[in-house]
């Protein structure tokens, strides 16, 4: 079982933007632990994968002393 200090929200590669889109969610932010997602057309942007701050996964990195985290 995941330890809800394990959550997105915690990690070190959580940024807190509102996500690729105008649709913001509330409680969401951008994984960057992976390169953003590549689209179907040379001319279109990448997407970073959107989660909330309660997801987790196997790459969890708490975040560093003094509030810098990996997106900076």
């Amino acid at each position: 079982m995941v330890s809800a200090s394990s959550a997105c929200g915690n990690c070190a590669f959580f940024d807190e933007h509102h996500g690729n889109s105008a649709a913001a969610t509330q409680d969401g932010g951008l994984c960057r632990f992976n390169p953003p997602v590549t689209q179907p057309t040379a001319d279109a942007h990448g997407l970073w994968p959107v989660v909330s701050e309660k997801d987790w996964c196997g790459h969890f990195a708490p975040e560093t002393a003094g509030g810098m985290t990996a997106a900076e």
